[in-house]
């Protein structure tokens, strides 16, 4: 016998089962190679790369299963490329909207995306680009909020998102809401440690969870995000400091943080996110040690 369900009721939104790494940058050059992420957490190995090798890059999935990356140094450029349903990359799409990169990224109204804020070589912005359910990249829309770079993005709640923390030249923790229509809110007062060039992904279903970063020192701390978009203080890190690393949601409702630039130089090392929002301990890299990739999920 089938559920009878509420004329007014809401299914909670279907997460992602799979996710990607990639491009990034290692020993003085960027590099276009990804890295797949299966529905138990497991990074694969190198795929070769397609598009231009690039650094400082974003993704964020739309479409309800598929992913995009874009904006990105050398340049900057706003050149994007699509990730299909299984994990394809494809070759360049030429760029849409004011170049830069360091922007943040993450989906909205349960099948778009939104590429928002960067470095325009050098200015920082407040612009963002829509996506369509297609992969479509629309022009600027004008800023709201504080314009930075080297920010996080993801989403929260099933259908909005979030942008938060950065730098202007200096670290913030201001937070900045998106609405399930693609429409960011003003700065909302930061909570937790500013700090810039971290990253974020969803998890739970319905919250979020903001990971390491650059103070002044490298960092591992961890900021929750609830359903409604509120950023928890800061959680304790677990793992090996770094920044400008990338993470992305698996399995439904977990998350990994992976690769990053370390301690000791670029690295492949991962930590995974339960549907708790719990951070595991480091498991060994796997693939190419590099930083400043992105990261969405698909499927």
């Amino acid at each position: 016998m089938f559920p009878i369900l509420p004329a007014n009721s809401v299914t909670a939104a279907s997460e992602n089962d799979e996710g990607i790494f990639g491009f990034g940058y290692k020993a003085g050059a960027a590099q276009s190679m990804t890295n797949l992420v299966s529905n138990a957490g497991v990074v694969a190995t190198d795929t070769a790369g397609v598009g231009t090798a690039k650094e400082f890059v974003s993704a964020c999935e739309y479409g309800g299963d598929k992913g995009i990356f874009g904006y990105a140094s050398p340049g900057p450029s706003a050149l994007t490329n699509l990730v299909s349903n299984t994990g394809v990359v494809a070759t360049d799409t030429v760029g849409v909207g004011t170049a830069r990169n360091s922007t943040g990224a993450c989906g909205y109204g349960s099948d778009k995306g939104i590429f928002g804020f960067g470095n325009v070589a050098p200015p920082v912005t407040n612009i963002t680009n829509l996506v369509s359910n297609a992969g479509v990249v629309a022009s600027d829309t004008a800023g709201v909020g504080t314009a930075r770079s080297q920010l996080m993005a993801c989403e929260y709640g099933e259908d909005k998102g979030i942008f938060a923390f950065g730098t202007t030249g200096s670290v913030v923790s201001m937070s900045n809401l998106l609405s399930n229509t693609g429409v960011v809110a003003t700065d909302t007062a930061g909570v937790g440690s500013a700090r810039r060039g971290g990253a974020a992904c969803g998890y739970g279903g319905d919250k979020g969870i903001i990971g390491f970063g650059y103070i002044g020192t490298l960092q591992s701390m961890t900021n929750l995000v609830s359903n409604a978009g509120v950023v928890a203080t800061d959680t304790a890190g677990v793992g090996a400091v770094g920044y400008f690393l990338a993470a992305t949601q698996y399995g439904g409702d977990k998350g990994i943080f992976a690769f990053r630039e370390g301690a000791g130089g670029v690295a492949a090392t991962s930590n995974l996110v339960s549907n708790a929002g719990v951070v595991a301990s480091d498991t060994a890299g796997v693939g190419t040690d590099r930083g400043y990739l992105g990261a969405c999920s698909f499927n």
